[in-house]
C-alpha cells in the first residue's frame, strides 16, 4: 500500500490540476491492476462496505493512547477529521514509512473480512496496523475505514491520467468505467474490454457538462451558429432501452429506475437500442407546457426508499429530453447536435406518454433579443438558458467551447455570521462552515448555512476571527460575536417548516465579505419573506 499512501499525501499537498494528473498517471503506470481498480473506485464513490463503526475506533484509540474520552473528542473537534485525529494521537514512529508487502487491495480485502469477526478480533487487527504504520500510512489506512478522500480529484482527472498510462482516450475510458461496477465483481482488464463490458445493457454514457458563460464570449459569434434552450432545474438523467430492458441513470451514476415508476411507460415505448439525455423534473404531466414544481419535492422523492401514492400524486415526474445519444443500437454522439435533435424530434412524435416532453429550441435573431428572453427565466421557472453550438458533438465531462450554461444572476441577501464549524479534507484545520442570521425585530434568526465562495486567504481571515471571537462551543460548533457581514448568493427560495426562519435557500454560497457593513445593515426576515412572496415556491416542506 506504500505507493497509494505516497500518492494520497502528494495529492493533498498540491492544488494544481496538472500536478495531480501527473501524480495519478505515474501511479497508474506502476500499480498492479487490482490496486488501479480500487483507486479509481475510491475516488469515484464506489467505496468498500464499512465494517467498523466510528465509535469503536474512537474507543480503541483513546484506550491505546491512554487518554480520557473527553480529550479524544476535543482533539477530534479541533482536527475535524476522524482518520487524521487518530493518526495524530497515536505515538510517532519516525519519519520513514513502514515497509509493507501488503498491497492496497490486500488491505481492503482484510478490512472486508472483519465483518464476520468478533469485536476483539477486529480490535487486534486494527491495533496491529496502528502499531506498524507510520503517521501518513496510518492516516490513509484509517481513511480506508472511514471513507471520504477529499483531495480535489475529479472523474475527468482520473480518466485523463489513466489515458496517459494505458494509451486509450479519456472519453473511451470514461464510457468503459461508467455504470454500476465494483472491484470485487470485475477485473481491471474486463472493464477495459469492450467485448467483455460489464452490464452492457444498462451502461450509460459519460455526461457532457456545460461551462458557465461569460457574456463577452458570445458577442462576436454568429447567433445562427447556436441553439438556445431553457435550463431546467431538475436531475440530469439518461433513459436507456437495450435488449428489451430499460434503465434510468442520474448524472452521479446512480441507477434510479425504481424511483420514477411513472417514467416506465415511456421507457417501454422507446425503440430498442435508444439512449436519451435529458432532465427529470417534478411537474404536472397533463399540462401542455412545462411547469416545474419546487426542486425540494424532487429531492424528497429521491431520498425515499419507498414511494407511496401520496408522494407520487404530490410530486409527479416528467422527463424533458434534449439530446439523443444512441439510436438503432448505434452510438451517434459524434453526429452534430442539430442532427441528433432532428432524430429526437421524430422520436418524440412516436411517444404517447404525458410524462415525456421534448426541449423546444428558443427562436431568436440576435444576442440582445436572447438576453431579454433570459431575463424572463424566473417567470418561466427556469435557471436561465443553455447554449449549444449546432455543430457540436456529445463529449465526455466538462469541456469548454461548444456547450454553455447562461444562468440568471443569483438573488443576494446580507447576513451576519453567528456559528462556525471546521471543514473537511484540506480545510479540516480551519473554520469554514458557517451559519448566518438576519434581523427579526431586535433578535437575530438563522436562515442558512454556507461553506463555499471565499478564497483561501479569506477563509484564513475568517478562521482567525472565529478563534479570537468565539463565545460558546457546542461540540464542534462555535458561537461567535455577530460582527462579520457577508453577502449570500442563492438560486432560489422556498417555504420550509424544517428551518427556523421558515424558508430554505437553493445553492447558498458566500459571494463576498462585506467589510463596509455592520450588523445594523443586514437584511431582515421580512426581506426574505417578501422575496419568497415575489419569487419563491410556497410548497410547505
Amino acid at each position: 500500500m506504500n505507493a497509494f499512501v505516497t500518492l494520497i499525501i502528494a495529492l493533498g499537498k498540491t492544488n494544481s490540476i496538472n500536478a495531480k494528473q501527473a501524480l495519478l498517471a505515474e501511479y497508474f503506470s506502476s500499480a498492479n491492476d487490482q490496486d488501479k481498480l480500487w483507486t479509481i473506485a475510491l475516488f469515484t464513490g464506489k467505496k468498500p462496505k464499512r465494517t467498523l463503526p466510528a465509535a469503536l475506533l474512537k474507543k480503541w484509540c483513546a484506550a491505546y493512547c491512554q487518554i480520557p474520552e473527553w480529550l479524544f473528542n476535543e482533539s477530534y473537534h479541533t482536527v475535524g477529521d476522524l482518520a487524521e485525529t487518530i493518526a495524530l494521537l497515536l505515538p510517532a514512529k519516525g519519519e520513514e514509512m513502514t515497509a509493507s508487502s501488503a498491497s492496497l487491495s490486500d488491505i481492503i480485502e482484510q478490512l472486508s473480512d472483519l465483518s464476520s469477526q468478533s469485536d476483539e478480533e477486529k480490535k487486534a487487527f486494527i491495533l496491529q496496523q496502528w502499531q506498524q504504520l507510520d503517521r501518513n500510512a496510518c492516516f490513509v489506512f484509517n481513511k480506508l475505514i472511514t471513507g471520504g478522500f477529499r483531495i480535489g480529484i475529479s472523474q475527468s482527472m482520473i480518466y485523463n491520467a489513466l489515458a496517459k498510462a494505458i494509451q486509450k482516450s479519456a472519453g473511451e475510458i470514461a464510457y468503459l468505467f461508467s455504470g454500476k461496477w465494483h472491484p470485487t465483481a470485475v477485473s481491471f482488464k474486463e472493464l477495459l474490454s469492450k467485448e467483455n463490458a460489464v452490464n452492457e445493457n444498462s451502461k450509460p454514457y459519460p455526461f457532457y457538462l456545460a461551462y458557465p458563460l461569460e457574456n463577452s464570449l458570445i458577442d462576436n459569434d454568429n447567433p445562427d451558429d447556436w441553439i438556445a434552450e431553457w435550463k431546467w432545474d431538475g436531475i440530469r438523467g439518461q433513459c436507456i432501452k437495450r435488449n428489451q430492458q430499460h434503465f434510468i441513470w442520474s448524472r452521479g451514476e446512480e441507477l434510479i429506475t425504481e424511483q420514477f415508476p411513472e417514467l416506465h411507460e415511456l421507457l417501454l415505448q422507446l425503440p430498442d437500442g435508444t439512449v436519451v439525455d435529458g432532465e427529470i423534473l417534478c411537474a404536472n404531466p397533463t399540462s401542455n407546457t412545462i411547469e416545474p414544481l419546487p426542486f425540494a419535492l424532487l429531492q424528497k422523492r429521491i431520498t425515499r426508499k419507498r414511494l407511496n401514492t401520496q408522494i407520487l400524486q404530490e410530486a409527479p415526474a416528467i422527463f424533458v429530453a434534449y439530446d439523443l445519444l444512441e439510436w438503432n443500437q448505434e452510438d451517434i454522439r459524434q453526429k452534430p447536435i442539430i442532427e441528433r435533435q432532428r432524430i429526437l424530434s421524430e422520436l418524440t412524435n412516436t411517444i404517447k406518454s404525458p410524462h415525456f416532453k421534448c426541449s423546444t429550441p428558443i427562436l431568436f435573431e440576435n444576442w440582445e433579443q436572447l438576453r431579454n428572453i433570459r431575463n424572463q427565466s424566473r417567470e418561466n421557472s427556469t435557471e436561465g438558458l443553455m447554449l449549444k453550438r449546432k455543430t457540436s458533438t456529445y463529449q465526455s465531462g466538462r469541456k469548454k467551447g461548444d456547450w454553455w450554461k447562461w444562468k440568471v444572476d443569483p438573488f443576494t441577501i446580507d447576513g451576519v455570521l453567528i456559528y462556525a464549524q471546521k471543514g473537511h479534507g484540506r480545510r479540516s484545520n480551519l473554520y469554514t462552515d458557517y451559519t448566518f442570521a438576519v434581523k427579526d425585530g431586535d433578535k437575530l434568526i438563522s436562515f442558512t448555512k454556507a461553506y463555499s465562495g471565499l478564497t483561501d486567504a479569506e477563509f484564513k481571515e475568517v478562521d482567525a476571527f472565529v478563534k479570537k471571537n468565539a463565545l460558546e462551543k457546542f461540540g464542534p460548533v462555535r458561537t461567535v460575536k455577530p460582527e462579520l457581514v457577508f453577502e449570500i448568493a442563492f438560486e432560489g427560495i422556498s417555504e420550509s417548516k424544517r428551518h427556523k426562519a421558515g424558508i430554505a435557500l437553493r445553492f447558498p454560497r458566500m459571494k463576498r465579505l462585506r467589510k463596509d457593513k455592520s450588523v445594523e445593515d443586514i437584511n431582515t426576515l421580512s426581506d426574505l419573506k417578501q422575496l419568497l412572496l415575489q419569487h419563491g415556491k410556497t410548497y410547505p416542506l
